[in-house]
């Protein structure tokens, strides 16, 4: 064979290996899994509790201070609790016994009010609704939204 010949063989078959040969393969990033079970938080109980968006479905939530020029509304009374940005303005209300409180929903969303020793409960609340509730007995009555329990209220009657 002439020398020509084997430098055009072993040229061939360096290009074929070339065009044959595998890279390695790569895996997928493993898929994150998401449970919409609420039995074990705090405040995620009763009806409903496992309707609506899923954690998972959410994304998430990153809380900031309001927008300059956004105020919170100023309760409708003394003895008001306005529900804005997330929050209960004011979020600590001392009253004297036998004070109906008034809690009112600015927010686009939804939500209730819960009290943590399970004295009252309100509905859910869209934009504009309120909920009463009248304080018979001296106390500190903390509460929270059932639906996002992150945002949290005391009321202390005298």
């Amino acid at each position: 064979m002439s020398r020509r010949t084997l430098v055009a063989l072993c040229g061939a078959a360096l290009l074929l290996s070339a065009c044959t040969s595998t890279a390695p393969q790569q895996k997928a990033a493993p898929t994150p899994v998401f449970s919409s079970d609420v039995s074990g938080t705090p405040g995620m109980s009763g009806p409903g509790a496992g309707s609506g968006p899923t954690m998972g479905s959410m994304g998430s939530m990153t809380m900031s201070p309001p927008e300059p020029g956004h105020q919170a509304p100023m309760p409708a009374g003394p003895n008001a609790v306005n529900i804005d940005n997330f929050a209960f303005a004011p979020d600590t209300l001392t009253v004297p016994a036998g004070t109906t409180v008034t809690w009112t929903n600015h927010d686009e969303d939804p939500h209730n009010v819960v009290a943590e020793g399970g004295q009252f409960r309100s509905p859910t609340m869209g934009s504009g609704a309120t909920f009463s509730y009248a304080f018979t007995t001296p106390g500190t009555f903390t509460y929270v939204c059932g639906i996002h329990p992150f945002m949290h209220g005391t009321v202390v009657v005298r």
